[in-house]
């Protein structure tokens, strides 16, 4: 008996590819949407719809997310300044979110009952993909092929090739999944706490030490990325080269260990060479340009933003309150950074902007100036102490 038409969120490996031939067999018409974040090729993309129907599925969508993930999530987690542990760039949470809900907009096009996903019982995604279809489609189904069945990878190959959809054996000693905000990398190093993850396990490999320098400025507009070296680009075009710039450098390499959403540490490998030179670069504009209360604010804030977003809870309406404080905080944030790369180094060489609040023609630090004088300097300083000198003496 024909059952109700699904709209699965696919990327063409092997979990998705067998929920593809499981749901066809259980008697759904399976439609497949593959939210392109930046993580594929072109010529996987064009493979794609080929491969979703040789699976038995009645359609395929492909959806270009780059400029949606920047627009929507990124530019937010940049205003934020958003490292997670103070290192890890968030590089796979908002690509979830933001594919999570095109696949939605595309089953609502598309008259679907269900929503599939292919994610497992162990990590964040299923979380992120959960909260992200019951909020935005709590009338449609939701169904989970791999966590409700438990199949370990074997199973799943198995079960694929006595159909005759045979999928190459995973060889590879690191599981990488890629994206335009970044590169999350898994291995045994990463299951151990004390464990380095070698430089081969990168995408970009091995970094020479015999790198020359190379300096590039980074232009923004009220906290948007807008230029590289002068030339006036779209934000993911200036990711996408900052990517390819930072990479052989080994810019943006990191491990980060926190907490999952389901309470247990963990521990991956990132590369993400835009996203750490975009932060940094951002980060020093708004030193210059920001008052020392709103950077305070903006820290803390940024990093709530942060975990809203990691932790499955962008929709909550304190999400959207955070972005208002942010993009306020961002009219301001105009102004060119220089930056030098380095084998394993990254450096802020300068910044400048039209809204300097370092201005030497009024007061320079250490030096003199002209909005006070020595007296006036005096004055403030004994006043300032006062109540840590009441503090000392009732101690006393």
């Amino acid at each position: 008996m024909s059952k109700k038409p699904v709209v699965l969120a696919f990327s063409g490996g092997l979990d998705t590819s067998f929920c593809v031939v499981y749901l066809r067999e259980q008697g759904h018409a399976v439609t497949t949407v593959t939210v392109d974040t930046g993580g594929f090729s072109a010529d996987a993309l064009k493979r794609m719809p080929e491969q979703s129907a040789r699976l038995g599925a009645v359609a395929h969508h492909t959806v270009d997310g780059r400029a949606l993930l920047f627009n929507d999530y990124l530019r937010y987690l940049l205003a934020g300044n958003v490292l997670r542990g103070q290192a890890y760039p968030l590089s796979v949470s908002a690509e979830r979110v933001c594919q999570a809900t095109e696949v939605v907009r595309m089953a609502r096009e598309v008259g679907a009952q269900a929503l599939a996903h292919g994610s497992t019982g162990a990590g964040n995604d299923q979380i992120r993909f959960d909260v992200a279809f019951r909020a935005l489609a709590p009338d449609l189904d939701l169904i989970t092929p791999i966590r409700d069945l438990s199949l370990s990878r074997a199973q799943e190959m198995s079960f694929l090739a006595e159909r005759g959809f045979p999928m190459p054996a995973k060889t590879a000693a690191y599981s990488v999944n890629e994206g335009m905000w970044g590169t999350s990398v898994g291995g045994k190093e990463t299951h151990d706490s004390w464990s380095a993850l070698p430089e081969a396990a990168y995408p970009g490999g091995v970094v020479p030490n015999d790198l020359a320098p190379r300096t590039l400025v980074v232009g923004f507009e009220k906290g948007r990325p807008v230029s590289l070296d002068g030339k006036a680009l779209s934000p993911v075009e200036i990711i996408s080269e900052l990517n390819t710039a930072g990479q052989p450098y080994g810019v943006g390499r990191g491990v980060h260990l926190g907490d999952t959403i389901l309470g247990i540490k963990g521990r991956v490998g990132f590369e993400a060479p835009a996203a750490v030179m975009l932060i940094t670069a951002h980060r020093e504009l708004e030193k210059l340009v920001l008052s020392g209360k709103q950077l305070f604010w903006k820290e803390t804030l940024g990093n709530l933003y942060g975990t809203l977003l990691h932790e499955g809870n962008f929709f909550d309406p304190l999400a959207r309150d955070l972005e208002s404080f942010l993009t306020s905080s961002q009219e301001r944030v105009t102004g060119d950074v220089r930056l030098t790369l380095q084998p394993r180094a990254l450096l802020v060489e300068g910044v400048r902007s039209p809204y300097s609040l370092m201005d030497a023609k009024v007061a320079s630090y250490g030096e003199a100036n002209h909005m006070w004088t020595g007296a006036e300097a005096a004055g403030f300083a004994k006043v300032y102490g006062v109540a840590q000198t009441l503090a000392l003496k009732v101690k006393s």
